[in-house]
């Protein structure tokens, strides 16, 4: 498969959870990696969506599902899929990690809190 503009299949993921609500002390939904530095960041049924945040603020156009069992890569600029190539290990949070997620900060009406 040939190399995707904004993609950088050597950088590793920036951790197993969104970056910015774990500084926050905030939760989210779904998780989503920037294919260009590796940064976590929430998706956008997320009541933050610091994902689509970090791509506005960075110009990193490109994400990849953090889910596990997910493997599609999104370009938010183009609104479409685009095909990528495999990234640097792990391609997924752990699979023991709960979504909604981490537990201890979701409320208990988080589905009222989705977009």
């Amino acid at each position: 498969m040939p190399d995707t503009p904004g993609i950088d299949p050597t950088v590793p993921p920036s951790g197993v959870g969104c970056a910015d609500c774990d500084a926050a002390g905030g939760w989210w939904f779904h998780l989503r990696r920037c294919a260009t530095c590796g940064h976590i960041g929430c998706c956008d049924s997320s009541p933050a969506q610091h994902a689509d945040a970090h791509a506005r603020a960075s110009g990193h156009d490109v994400i990849r599902s953090f889910e596990p069992g997910e493997d599609w890569f999104w370009n938010y600029r183009t609104q479409s899929y685009v095909d990528g190539q495999e990234l640097a290990p792990p391609a997924n949070h752990p699979v023991t990690q709960p979504a909604p997620g981490p537990a201890d900060r979701v409320p208990a009406d988080w589905q009222r809190h989705l977009h």
